[in-house]
């Protein structure tokens, strides 16, 4: 194979690894605006900080200039610290709301019973 050739089928797989992170980026943000839920939306914004990382990753392949890894990096590093945060907020959250449940019906049952006994 010439030199020729190779950079040929280069250059047509990067145009296509372009197309199919295009692709996906408007189908997560579809994700992200349609929802329905928090958890969804911020799946979503996972995903599109992992094919910003990918963008990245691709652009550095293609020029050949090494800061983009960095970059790619940090930003790996950044959507970490947060998919960890919100995990961690949404576990909060849940236990917040189980204990309210457990209280409402511990009311509920010491008014039937005081009721009952009454």
């Amino acid at each position: 194979m010439s030199t020729e050739s190779i950079l040929g089928i280069s250059e047509t797989l990067n145009t296509v690894l372009v197309l199919l992170i295009i692709g996906a980026f408007a189908l997560t943000a579809l994700r992200l605006m349609k929802g329905p839920s928090y958890a969804d939306r911020f799946v979503a914004i996972d995903m599109l900080t992992g094919l910003a990382v990918a963008a990245c990753a691709l652009t550095a392949l293609t020029t050949g200039r090494s800061e983009f890894l960095d970059v790619a990096f940090a930003l790996a590093l950044i959507a970490f610290v947060a998919t960890a945060a919100f995990a961690a907020f949404l576990e909060r959250k849940v236990a917040v709301t189980d204990d309210r449940f457990r209280d409402k019906g511990k009311q509920k049952a010491s008014k039937a019973a005081q009721q009952e006994a009454s």
